[in-house]
């Protein structure tokens, strides 16, 4: 069974088809970098992907079921444009709260664990609110797996991100993999996302464009992809 199946899926704002029957399957324990130009769309399908949106056509299936069902939903990890923090809470009790909501078992004891794989002990009370841009994602980070999920959706991940907090992201990730979680990320951070990728998909104007494995050319130029594929009427 696939981990994500994409079949169909068009997605209209107004008239504008933003998505344009894309269709892709993701097996599990694979890493997927989406990766297009701005508006191509894969902001929109991520969404779609995590439930948070509706296909105007199509459908996706996380593990074989609805992405909107709520058990699905429970064992996606998010991690997109939006911090998706609360400003007026300290770092340490935005993740308990998570965790709450999560039902971890000891959700203040994960959070203090998580503090400490993000760099963040130290300032575990600090308001969120006074966080720098930098602190702020690698909080967000910690929330998106703090419950272990099955799956990670990762919208722009390394954006804000200094080097050091790129290095714990990519460590984080590829530990996932190596659990056997499945990664679908969207970058244009391009040598990041293909060092950590198994598979490549390619959105040009709402169209799938390109869907396979990553190669070792596409590693060795990361721009190789956009001018074989990067154009489409």
């Amino acid at each position: 069974m696939s981990a994500v199946r994409v079949e169909g899926v068009w997605k209209y704002y107004g008239h504008f088809p933003a998505l344009r029957d894309v269709s892709f399957q993701v097996e599990p324990g694979a890493c997927l970098a989406l990766l297009g130009r701005n508006g191509a769309g894969k902001t929109t399908l991520l969404k779609i992907i995590a439930g948070l949106s509706r296909p105007a056509d199509g459908h996706v299936l996380v593990a074989g079921k609805e992405a909107r069902d709520r058990e699905t939903r429970a064992r996606i990890g998010i991690l997109g444009h939006g911090i998706a923090v609360y400003d007026e809470l300290s770092a340490f009790e935005n993740l308990k709260l998570f965790g709450r909501l999560y039902g971890l078992r000891d959700p203040a004891r994960t959070a203090l664990e998580w503090l400490e794989r993000t760099g963040l002990e130290r300032v575990r009370d600090g308001l969120v609110r006074e966080f720098s841009r930098g602190m702020r994602q690698r909080l967000a980070v910690a929330r998106a797996f703090l419950h272990s999920p099955s799956i990670l959706i990762l919208d722009e991940p390394f954006t804000a991100l200094d080097d050091r907090a790129i290095a714990v992201l990519q460590g984080l990730l590829e530990k996932a993999l190596a659990d056997g979680r499945t990664v679908i990320m969207s970058t244009h951070q391009l040598r990041e996302a293909l060092q950590l990728a198994t598979n490549v998909a390619l959105l040009n104007r709402g169209k799938l464009a390109y869907h396979g494995e990553r190669t070792a050319e596409m590693l060795a130029d990361p721009g190789w992809l956009y001018r074989h594929y990067g154009e489409m009427a």
